[in-house]
């Protein structure tokens, strides 16, 4: 099977290559999809090629460094993280009232609830790096999951979240099952990433049937103004 080793690097130079800017062995997303960066060697950062792919004062998110920063970089949040695997069969869900997929109309409200949320980088154009689901009360977007990353036929669910008016009634719990029974429909093995002080998401999603795969390191990194 295929690893998922450096996922945001290869990532960047593969399926989703189309979203990234930088050249040699450093790239990123694009500001306006994702503020994740890629080394093609993790541990020997390119800090003169990422420069002009990041403004004074922006941060952007890297895995799998655990370095020094040169001066005029700043490791602003540093934090483990499990990548999680599916590991169970495909789950069969039946679509409910209220539950559509997103698309560019959906934008500035996927945007105002991930920022309302934090569950991860999140851009204003996001929603075009795959597909997402959420959930509409009286046409106003109050839960959410979709997808990122992909490598090989390995694909990524994120930006799972809820506004907390409506936490409690499982729409992150069908959401994520709704984007992992689209993703193994299409040939996918579904894996995610979630923080493992969030305990409460880490047995959220076990219980739904991934499985920890590898706890890492993430890093939120800026250049000092």
């Amino acid at each position: 099977m295929e690893s998922l080793d450096n996922v945001i690097w290869r990532s960047l130079t593969g399926a989703q290559a189309s979203f990234a800017i930088g050249s040699g062995g450093t790239r990123r997303f694009a500001p306006s999809f994702s503020a994740l960066v890629g080394f093609a060697q993790p541990q020997e950062p390119d800090w003169s090629a990422l420069e002009p792919l990041c403004l004074p004062g922006d941060h952007v998110y890297c895995m799998d460094w655990s370095g020094a920063a040169p001066d005029d970089w700043v490791i602003e949040q540093e934090a483990t993280m499990w990548r999680m695997l599916w590991d169970a069969p495909t789950p069969t869900l039946e679509p409910v009232p209220g539950e559509l997929a997103l698309d560019a109309t959906h934008a500035g409200q996927a945007l105002e609830l991930a920022r309302l949320t934090n569950p991860g980088p999140f851009g204003t154009q996001t929603l075009q790096m795959g597909d997402f689901f959420g959930y509409l009360d009286e046409g106003r977007l109050v839960s959410m999951a979709g997808e990122r990353m992909q490598i090989g036929n390995f694909r990524e669910v994120t930006a799972v979240c809820t506004h907390p008016d409506f936490r409690g009634r499982g729409l992150a719990r069908r959401l994520t099952l709704r984007m992992v029974q689209h993703q193994l429909e299409r040939g996918q093995r579904p894996f995610l990433h979630v923080m493992t002080s969030n305990t409460r998401a880490v047995e959220l999603y076990r219980s739904l049937g991934f499985r920890n795969l590898r706890e890492l390191v993430v890093r939120a990194i800026g250049r000092r103004p």
